[in-house]
């Protein structure tokens, strides 16, 4: 990498840092490419991506984000899952490190919010935005549904009652 494309890297990072909800700082230590192809794959999948980049460059795209005390987490060879839905990340890396010992979740972050290894485990527990949106859709058509019954039995128990005095004179 010349001067010009590393200075390219950092100022696209640091966009990255700057939008997105949450931040995974993995070690992938002896991953093969498809491997990472696949974890790449399942992230976009997701919603979220992964990176692999010089830890140095890293570290130089933090500053000025919410996320510069991930600075420390940043030895050895390290990539970064991130995403604008909080949950997202988490969930693909934390499955992925169940699957591939070589993967491991060292911590993260949401804002300004230092996540360490179980704290990103924990995240990943929760549904993600979709499924939330899922659920409050279903909740406010149940009551809808409720309602159209309710007004509707009312309608039904005098159509049979008038029926009844019908039949009987």
């Amino acid at each position: 990498m010349d001067r010009a494309q590393k200075q390219e890297m950092v100022t696209t990072l640091n966009k990255v840092f700057n939008q997105a909800e949450v931040v995974v700082v993995t070690q992938n230590a002896g991953l093969t490419v498809a491997q990472v192809t696949e974890l790449r794959r399942q992230m976009k999948a997701a919603g979220a991506s992964f990176k692999v980049a010089k830890n140095r460059l890293v570290c130089l795209a933090l500053e000025g984000t919410p996320y510069a005390s991930l600075k420390n987490l940043f030895k050895g060879p390290t990539g970064i899952a991130y995403a604008n839905d909080p949950v997202a990340a988490a969930k693909v890396a934390v499955e992925f490190a169940k699957k591939n010992e070589k993967f491991l979740v060292i911590g993260g972050a949401m804002g300004e919010t230092v996540l360490n290894a179980d704290g990103v485990k924990a995240l990943a527990t929760l549904p993600s935005l979709d499924e939330l949106r899922g659920k409050i859709i279903g909740l406010l058509n149940a009551p809808a549904t409720k309602v159209a019954g309710v007004v509707q039995a009312p309608a039904g128990q005098l159509a049979r009652l008038l029926n009844a005095y019908a039949t009987k004179g």
